[in-house]
């Protein structure tokens, strides 16, 4: 398969291509949804793998994202992936959310966004257009792009992203940073460098789609630390399917451009086909992976709680967007990441 996707080589022809391409817990908690409670004798799950940037490595990912470098990154997604597993379902966990740290703010001037919407430009301000931003790096030797979110953690410095933003084919990516507030080829708050990215152990040992979700703990920048510039939003683990959701994030494959921040949003359903993912009706292509979705997402502040990011589509039903179920394996990925 060709174009704005990558197809996932499984048995069953013809279905999966992905478009793509987290304070403690003790903030509160959410009633346990059916189907989501922990499972009496599983196994705890493994650590979170990670890959250590080198301090000179760093310097030299600020330094190689300039303006012209950003605006003609190609979108991951167009990259031929290669197959793709699709393995067990999710880890359960108890339900538990983090508060979001973003500021106050108000977009009073601004009229309800539609709801639901399948993907048009997020005009409603609010943090949210802070806390997310794209993500560069090199892939095989080329310059890509997904996009991101800042999220509310003990060190202040957490990016959340998808898995195959960070690794894919084996290898972790390089010159990998973190842009809040992208647009036009400027970074308003900074290029964020990372000093480490992580991933679950599923996604890294086998790339499997359940599982495509992927962390940055990203450099002090200018002796500021990320979220007291951008603010971070909240987090949900375990907190069940059919929500209302806001996905968000930069599609660069056309009809988009990388340039324009866009959302989507509806009530989520659970993926009846091959993964046990969240799926919801969105028209965003590929660079836009590894974009938050949130549940209780307040319109007028621009926060909420991330929940699932971009992942994958399917080639026959391509204003669908489907992104992970945040279980525990998701929730130690954030734990790892916030305590490094």
């Amino acid at each position: 398969m060709r174009g704005t996707h990558r197809t996932f080589r499984i048995p069953r022809p013809a279905l999966g291509v992905l478009v793509g391409a987290t304070a403690l817990f003790t903030a509160g908690t959410l009633a346990t949804p059916a189907g989501a409670a922990p499972q009496p004798g599983s196994p705890a799950p493994a650590p979170a793998p990670a890959h250590t940037v080198p301090a000179t490595a760093q310097q030299q990912a600020r330094a190689f994202w300039t303006p012209e470098r950003m605006r003609s990154a190609v979108p991951l997604d167009l990259l031929d992936a290669g197959a793709r597993a699709v393995g067990t379902a999710p880890r359960a966990g108890r339900p538990a959310t983090v508060a979001p740290t973003a500021p106050t703010a108000s977009a009073a001037d601004v009229g309800p966004a539609a709801f639901p919407n399948g993907g048009g430009a997020w005009t409603g301000g609010g943090a949210v257009v802070s806390t997310a931003g794209r993500v560069f790096f090199t892939y095989q030797g080329r310059t890509a792009s997904c996009s991101g979110n800042a999220v509310t953690s003990a060190n202040k410095s957490t990016v959340i992203t998808a898995g195959h933003c960070v690794k894919l084919e084996g290898a972790w990516h390089t010159d990998w940073v973190f842009v809040p507030g992208y647009h036009d080829g400027q970074a308003p708050h900074g290029r964020w460098t990372a000093t480490k990215t992580l991933s679950t152990p599923q996604w890294t040992a086998s790339e499997d789609i359940n599982y495509d979700v992927g962390a940055a703990v990203v450099a002090p920048l200018d002796g500021q630390r990320l979220t007291d510039v951008v603010g971070g939003q909240g987090l949900a683990f375990n907190t069940g399917y059919n929500q209302r959701m806001y996905s968000f994030g930069f599609p660069a494959a056309a009809p988009y451009d990388g340039e324009r921040f866009i959302y989507c949003s509806g009530t989520t359903s659970r993926d009846f086909l091959l993964s046990n993912d969240h799926g919801m009706g969105c028209d965003m292509t590929g660079g836009a992976s590894g974009g938050p979705w949130f549940t209780r997402f307040d319109e007028a502040t621009g926060t909420g709680l991330q929940s699932s990011v971009n992942s994958f589509k399917y080639n026959f039903l391509p204003t669908r967007m489907y992104g992970p179920y945040f279980g525990a394996d998701a929730q130690n990925l954030y734990q790892a990441a916030q305590s490094s």
